[in-house]
């Protein structure tokens, strides 16, 4: 999963990267101090794998992973190369998810570009541009399709779909509610385009520590991003970047006093995956033995033959069965071969759906 974060500038964008991936992003209280996008990967936290590894004694233990890009200060006019401009709306294209990190904090020592907190106002400044961005490539398609609609049935089907895709972002929408028409050719062009404003979004409210402990209920811009998000079916979580700076220098337990300290649960690195995770419709498989325990990746939904190609593409390709156990039961059993015993193991056939928490041995033969 490659999640790109994007922001205004000074709105707390690399410094949140910082805190997410220890990258060492540069961070500094004026514009574009981010010219190049910093890749970051990033482990996500499964205490699963780690008693797993424990049980068996492994070799290895391997999380599933995140991949961040820090992306530059977007301002007013990028899409037509102001500020840093296309270079980052190039890099946007690449991500699976939007990760945009709104400032919901009054400080008089940062400047905000446009000289006052208003983070829907922020918010629509980005968003607009992204729809300019998109528009530019309707554009283009359009001009090439039009050449061909007059005598190709599906060229001249898929020059209706622009029409109508045009006018519904010139009046403002992001492409992710266009309602792609019922033909499967259709919704395949339509994910070629690879649009800005189709990829989802996860909102990062960056407040004040004062208002961490009780998530921003008592902030006022925070609850209009909320309310915005629920309105175009996003996520939002509510972040100190700060403060999750402070946390990254931590050891495990350090860092488990220091939220406790601070009334949290958990950090702002845990909330960010379990809103991308719910965002994307993922979950995680989990495989076991000596040599590694790893945690998979995969969307919910997805068929035991496919999560086997997650591993590699032979295990797809010879799939016989998979035998699965959960986890708990797994750890609670302590060995395979008692779970076994116990009749929790289940031989799993191809259109047997994945859940969160399965440990999975796939069985195949190429």
């Amino acid at each position: 999963m490659k999640l790109g974060i994007v922001g205004l500038p000074n709105v707390g964008k690399s410094t949140l990267f910082n805190s997410l991936t220890k990258a060492g992003a540069e961070s500094a209280n004026y514009p574009f101090c981010t010219i190049d996008p910093n890749v970051g990967v990033v482990a996500v936290p499964d205490e699963r794998i780690k008693l797993l590894g424990d049980l068996y004694n492994t070799k290895k233990v391997t999380p599933a992973v995140i991949e961040f890009v820090d992306i530059a200060g977007l301002v007013k006019g990028a899409s037509k190369g102001e500020g840093l401009g296309n270079q980052f709306l190039a890099n946007i294209r690449e991500v699976d998810a939007i990760v945009h990190v709104v400032r919901c904090f009054e400080d008089a020592n940062v400047v905000h570009v446009d000289g006052s907190i208003d983070p829907i106002r922020d918010i629509e400044t980005i968003n607009l541009e992204l729809i300019f961005a998109d528009l530019e490539v309707l554009e283009r398609r359009y001009a090439k399709v039009a050449k061909t609609a007059r005598m190709d049935k599906n060229a001249a089907k898929e020059e209706a779909m622009l029409n109508d895709l045009k006018k519904y972002l010139e009046d403002g929408n992001m492409a992710i509610g266009f309602e792609v028409p019922d033909d499967e050719e259709l919704q395949k062009i339509f994910k070629e385009y690879n649009l800005l404003t189709a990829k989802p979004v996860i909102y990062a409210a960056n407040v004040s520590e004062d208002d961490l402990a009780n998530d921003g209920a008592n902030n006022d811009h925070v609850n209009k991003v909320r309310k915005y998000a629920a309105d175009s079916g996003s996520e939002v979580f509510v972040i100190c970047a700060q403060i999750e700076q402070e946390i990254a220098e931590l050891d495990d337990d350090e860092k488990a006093m220091f939220l406790e300290d601070l009334g949290l649960k958990e950090s702002g690195l845990e909330k960010l995956i379990a809103a991308s995770y719910k965002l994307l419709g993922l979950m995680s498989f989990l495989t076991a033995g000596e040599d590694e325990c790893r945690a998979w990746t995969i969307k919910i939904g997805t068929k035991a033959p496919q999560a086997a190609g997650k591993i590699h593409t032979d295990f797809e390709r010879g799939f016989i069965k998979a035998e699965v156990v959960n986890y708990k039961d797994l750890l609670e059993q302590g060995s395979l071969a008692a779970a076994r015993e116990k009749g929790l193991v289940g031989m799993e056939g191809k259109d047997y759906v994945v859940k969160d928490g399965d440990v999975i041995l796939f069985r195949f033969n190429v």
